[in-house]
């Protein structure tokens, strides 16, 4: 995911804590880095993914069908943030460790993010 850095105040409507691999991104002057607009929206997205407990949830389903069931948990929920469009949602499922997530924010357009779970091993 990458930073809106070089923003104009007028588009930073929507400013965060730049968070990589679940801890806090700090610049030279050891200063938390911010992420603006359209990336906050996706990483917003994701970190709701991972505290509602879903992705959790998909590493426990075995089954195709109950983990489409999860998978449209997931959907619902981030149709919750009122900053996208609602139906403009979708799922890339590649491979069983990662989700990629794109949708279209009303303000900035289309965004992306991805999710990263690891499938027990057995």
């Amino acid at each position: 995911m990458t930073t809106d850095t070089n923003q104009s105040p007028s588009l930073n409507k929507y400013s965060d804590l730049l968070i990589i691999d679940g801890a806090l991104s700090l610049d030279v002057g050891a200063q938390p880095n911010l992420t603006h607009t359209r990336a906050s929206i996706a990483q917003d997205v994701k970190h709701m993914l991972m505290a509602s407990g879903l992705v959790t949830k998909l590493l426990a389903q075995r089954s195709s069908v109950m983990r489409s069931d999860v998978y449209t948990e997931m959907e619902l929920l981030i149709e919750t943030d009122i900053r996208l469009v609602p139906g403009t949602i979708e799922f890339d499922i590649r491979t069983p460790e990662l989700i990629t997530i794109d949708a279209t924010t009303y303000e900035f357009g289309p965004l992306s993010t991805e999710v990263t779970y690891v499938t027990p091993t057995s």
